[in-house]
């Protein structure tokens, strides 16, 4: 197979025009370059990102825009950016995300070492403010067999650093509707499509965290949200009853504990 690759980023009007201009350079400073950077406009912008989009374009033949009209959210955004990916592997990455600068060598090592993998990811560290501030890292299990039990309890890949196979993803249904959970809900088809996954052991990506992230955590409504997943697991087989039991204990109790209980047994337990 080929391994020239696409990385695929969409934007929406509330991000912050110097984190994309820190992500964008951290993807055209790698020691692996992409045949093409595809970055969906999902709705409007504000001027600060469109003039950091205008500079990308002039400097970078290889950055290319698609607009959507309105804001479609993530899920379409990607099964939309997924079309104009001329690649059949697809990095993901985020706009206030930071990628090192070997990302993209060791993922296509990977691909090359083991040709029948079909997803890869690796571990992440979460900054708060700067780089040098690693708040916690965000490990994941490295072989097939370990990620799909994983998976039962939690997701099994970071997914601003994931690496996939195209063919892969819209085999299983490509992104679909499902608030908070698109990525989740992709990668428990894949498994039980028969993709296989790898999750590299190392962290590739400086993911930008913040405290108010803990807020969009918890609550009632994203307890609820969180059950409407997990019966969804169950219901197509993924889960036995008695995990969803345990997964819908455990958390929903996270999820309605006071904000900074929550933020400690992140980074203590969580991570």
């Amino acid at each position: 197979m080929s391994f020239d690759f696409s990385v695929l980023f969409s934007l929406y009007n509330k991000e912050n025009p110097d984190f994309l201009r820190r992500s964008l350079d951290s993807i055209f400073c790698q020691t692996l370059a992409p045949v093409e950077v595809i970055l969906i406009k999902d709705g409007p912008l504000t001027d600060e990102l469109e003039n950091v989009i205008s500079e990308y374009l002039i400097k970078y033949p290889v950055f290319k825009v698609i607009p959507l009209m309105k804001n479609q959210g993530l899920g379409k955004a990607l099964n939309e950016g997924l079309k104009h990916c001329s690649c059949d592997l697809v990095a993901r990455m985020d706009t206030d995300d930071i990628a090192k600068p070997n990302r993209f060598e060791k993922q296509i090592a990977v691909f090359e070492k083991y040709p029948d993998i079909d997803v890869i990811s690796s571990w992440i560290e979460e900054f708060e403010g700067d780089i040098l501030n690693i708040s916690s890292v965000k490990k994941l299990p490295e072989f097939h067999k370990d990620i799909f039990e994983y998976a039962k309890g939690r997701c099994p890949i970071n997914h601003p650093v994931v690496m996939f196979k195209k063919n892969a993803v819209i085999k299983s249904g490509g992104y679909l509707h499902f608030p908070l959970f698109e990525d989740y809900y992709l990668w428990i088809r894949m498994l039980m499509n028969g993709a296989k996954f790898y999750n590299i052991q190392e962290s590739l990506l400086y993911f930008r965290f913040s405290s108010d992230m803990f807020k969009r955590r918890g609550g009632c409504k994203y307890a609820f949200d969180e059950l409407r997943f997990q019966n969804m697991m169950r219901h197509v087989g993924f889960i036995s009853l008695q995990i969803f039991i345990r997964n819908i204990t455990i958390r929903f109790m996270v999820r309605v504990l006071p904000n900074y209980i929550r933020a400690l047994l992140y980074k203590k337990f969580l991570r």
